[in-house]
């Protein structure tokens, strides 16, 4: 079982992230962080990297459900999202929640985590 569903995108790296950021929205998901992985690496390690960006995505009526399901479950939330940029091409991946809700082995949560993946599927294939 993989931990991540992936897609190569055609648009280019700014707007694949304002896509991103709108299908999101579009799936009752709100971006509560965004790190830049680039600008981090460079700041604190003066290092050069990729273009690669993380969200952290929270559908808030699924986090809610989860949450009644498993106290611990916000260690596992929010959703990460990545777009970045390898040898010219623009990749969007994230997280498998069916796979990380495995890894609780809450054999409830597979009902949430069934819908949140369905909804982040639903926004990879819109890009």
């Amino acid at each position: 079982m993989t931990y991540y569903n992936t897609k190569i995108v055609s648009t280019d790296f700014e707007k694949t992230l304002e896509r991103v950021a709108e299908e999101l929205q579009k799936e009752g998901f709100g971006i509560l962080t965004e790190i830049d992985v680039k600008a981090t690496l460079k700041k604190k390690l003066d290092i050069d990297f990729r273009k690669y960006k993380i969200f952290g995505a929270c559908n808030p009526n699924f986090a809610h459900q989860a949450l009644q399901l498993e106290e611990n479950i916000g260690v596992m939330l929010p959703c990460n999202v990545i777009v970045h940029e390898l040898e010219g091409k623009v990749h969007v991946s994230m997280i498998d929640p069916l796979a990380a809700m495995f890894s609780v082995g809450n054999p409830m949560l597979n009902k949430v985590a069934e819908a949140v993946s369905d909804k982040l599927d639903k926004v990879l294939k819109q890009l």
